[in-house]
């Protein structure tokens, strides 16, 4: 049966009905992947500071380099929905910049949807793009281009107050027009009360099982990212292993005088 076209409404349709799976693509053929397997949103995440471009965090990320993978990723995807991190100081300056910044993503790349970090403090920029006609999605608890205010990589809401404090921004990003969340790092109970409390989905990523969807990076879930394993990743693969297997047949088979074969030469 042919697969039809994920849509912001249709995602905002899928809360407590199905749940939403969400992965992370960088390239045409990630994207492609991840679109035939069926998943129901590609993010272009800037993740791609750490898994593709080899940097500690998102933060050198910037507008050129993710307009540049989201060209690609577009060009693999048919029928799910398309979103795109913007990057860090691409929406933090000025209301007009971020709108600026944001609506070159849907002209340029041709994405469905903006993401944007933060909580209160985003709430100008977000209802300035819904102004725009720009779908945004949301991201609360652990928001990577925070990481030096924070401290870290570290779980977020362990405390009342911080508890209190996400519920609260979860609800100002709804009424400011989010047609979704991401909750990354936060204890599975205070996901679980977040996701109950909205009209909108939730997709966890390190938030326990009770969102509405859940995200993974790619090359989290094929094993083919450097350093230790987060805890909340589950690996599918062990990509990694695979293509060092390969290459390293390739380099003995060159030096072998293996390959090429009489049967791969003209």
């Amino acid at each position: 049966m042919e697969r039809s076209k994920v849509t912001v409404p249709h995602v905002v349709s899928l809360k407590a009905k199905k749940k939403i799976v969400m992965v992370t693509a960088y390239d045409f053929p990630q994207a492609r992947s991840a679109d035939r397997a069926g998943v129901d949103i590609v993010l272009v995440g800037d993740s791609l500071g750490n898994v593709v471009l080899g940097h500690d965090s998102t933060l050198p990320v910037t507008m050129e380099a993710m307009l540049h993978h989201a060209r690609a990723a577009r060009r693999g995807v048919q029928c799910a929905l398309l979103v795109a991190d913007m990057p860090y100081l691409s929406y933090h300056l000025t209301v007009a910049e971020a709108v600026r910044n944001a609506g070159r993503f849907l002209q340029e790349a041709e994405v469905e949807a903006v993401k944007v970090e933060g909580g209160r403090k985003r709430l100008p920029v977000i209802q300035a793009m819904q102004d725009a006609e720009i779908p945004v999605m949301g991201h609360l608890g652990l928001t990577p281009q925070s990481v030096h205010l924070l401290g870290g990589y570290r779980i977020q809401g362990r405390t009342a107050d911080q508890e209190a404090a996400l519920v609260e921004e979860a609800l100002a990003l709804e009424q400011a027009g989010v047609f979704s969340i991401v909750l990354e790092c936060v204890p599975a109970p205070l996901a679980a009360r977040i996701t109950k409390a909205l009209r909108i989905p939730t997709i966890g990523i390190g938030a326990g099982p009770d969102c509405d969807g859940q995200v993974l990076v790619l090359h989290d879930l094929l094993g083919w990212s450097p350093g230790p394993k987060h805890k909340f990743v589950r690996t599918y693969a062990d990509l990694a292993g695979e293509i060092h297997r390969a290459l390293t047949q390739f380099k003995e088979d060159v030096e072998q005088k293996r390959f090429p074969s009489a049967g791969e030469s003209f």
